[in-house]
């Protein structure tokens, strides 16, 4: 199979995901995510980059990265070898932490930047760890949102920027943003399998991937990077109502297909499409 296109040029911005090898942990505890971070802020200071957001999950990991030097692999394979190498020795541990390479989707700073940022973010609350946005430590919405000091490999005025030039109603306006996100699928948007923007941003990008080969399956590849697998979806269902509210996110959310739920949960595919349609009709009115 050919590889992911992976372009790299002056000034790109990426959405990356990097996933544990058959979705395994990449965090044990907050010790891990802790580490990860400080070698995160080597990688962002020994390679120039611009930060603009991030969330660790429990198996894979989020970053809006922008390069003012196209250097995005030498700076990912810094990132990851460093941290699986502290991860095995910290675990008492051999062998692959992630699984292949880092997916890295080119995106369109001016037209998507702050949608993948409230992506981003919001991924606890679509996973069902936390209720709220800002009950989860581990992401760059409470530094964005001036409820605790921006780390030092954090860029932040440039979203805030987008709202307002005064930082506390910018602050109100990014928060605000950022509920209004649940329910968004942005994947819809994925263009040619690697990209996020307008035509216009394609079209100038199309010399630079002319002669590279590439993947027809990527783009389904980095639509589902992030997705919460079926078991940690329905993990908590102890009711009717919570199985339907799940069986709707796995669906209408997550893009699983009706014979994937039907099977994990004991129905017919027919059962999963009638109740995902109506919960949705549900939440509409």
């Amino acid at each position: 199979m050919t590889r992911p296109l992976r372009l790299e040029y002056e000034g790109a911005l990426y959405h990356i995901t990097s996933r544990g090898n058959t979705r395994e942990s990449i965090f044990l505890d907050d010790k891990d995510r802790t580490r990860f971070l400080v070698i995160l802020s080597d990688a962002v200071k020994r390679y120039g980059w611009i930060c603009h957001a991030y969330c660790l999950m429990s198996n894979h990991y989020h970053l809006l990265i922008e390069t003012p030097d196209a250097n995005l692999s030498r700076g990912m394979q810094f990132l990851n070898g460093i941290y699986t190498q502290w991860f095995n020795h910290q675990h008492q541990r051999v062998g692959h932490l992630l699984q292949g390479r880092f997916k890295g989707i080119l995106v369109e700073k001016e037209s998507h930047l702050l949608e993948l940022a409230r992506y981003i973010v919001l991924n606890p609350v679509r996973a069902k760890m936390v209720r709220s946005v800002r009950d989860w430590p581990w992401s760059s919405y409470r530094a964005t949102s001036g409820q605790v000091d921006v780390p030092d490999f954090l860029t932040i005025d440039w979203i805030l920027s987008q709202f307002d030039s005064g930082r506390g109603p910018a602050i109100y306006a990014y928060r605000k943003f950022v509920r209004q996100g649940r329910g968004i699928d942005l994947w819809e948007e994925l263009r040619a399998g690697a990209f996020l923007g307008t035509d216009s941003f394609v079209d100038q990008l199309r010399p630079l991937f002319k002669e590279k080969p590439f993947d027809p399956d990527y783009r389904k590849c980095e639509r589902f990077a992030a997705r919460p697998s079926l078991e940690e979806l329905f993990a908590d269902v102890s009711d009717k109502a919570t199985r339907n509210e799940r069986i709707h996110q796995a669906v209408r959310v997550h893009h699983y297909t009706l014979r994937e739920v039907g099977d994990f949960v004991g129905l017919l595919y027919s059962s999963i499409s009638m109740i995902a349609k109506r919960f949705h009709e549900t939440l509409k009115s």
